[in-house]
């Protein structure tokens, strides 16, 4: 099977998973959504109000300033810091949307920094 090939089948397989996950999550103004995008460089988190339509909070690495290159680490830095932002706009409670990938490694780390920092999901 040539890479191209399997990189189409393991995308569409998590896009599958996206949209099945997609159709229970909702963000509410209570409890908005913390979506997940990572690419094999860089993570980016959202926090999204779907009743309203609108992003509350966006944190991505590539602001990040860390020492730190540990793609694991960077993770729990950007999970601190998009829990920051969150409670510094009031929002305490979040409903969280892996976007397909599995919870493991950097999405885990993610969730896990975000937890210390004060976020509930």
């Amino acid at each position: 099977m040539s890479r191209n090939l399997l990189q189409n089948l393991k995308n569409s397989a998590r896009l599958r998973r996206k949209r099945r996950v997609r159709s229970r999550i909702f963000g509410t103004s209570e409890r908005p959504r913390l979506s997940v995008n990572r690419s094999l460089s860089q993570m980016s988190v959202q926090v999204i109000d779907d009743s309203r339509g609108v992003t509350l909070v966006a944190s991505s690495t590539k602001g990040l300033s860390s020492k730190s290159q540990n793609p694991l680490e960077l993770a729990s830095l950007l999970g601190k810091d998009v829990a920051e932002k969150c409670l510094a706009h009031d929002v305490k409670t979040v409903v969280f949307d892996r976007s397909g990938y599995l919870y493991h490694g950097r999405v885990k780390s993610l969730a896990d920094g975000a937890r210390e920092a004060g976020l509930i999901f």
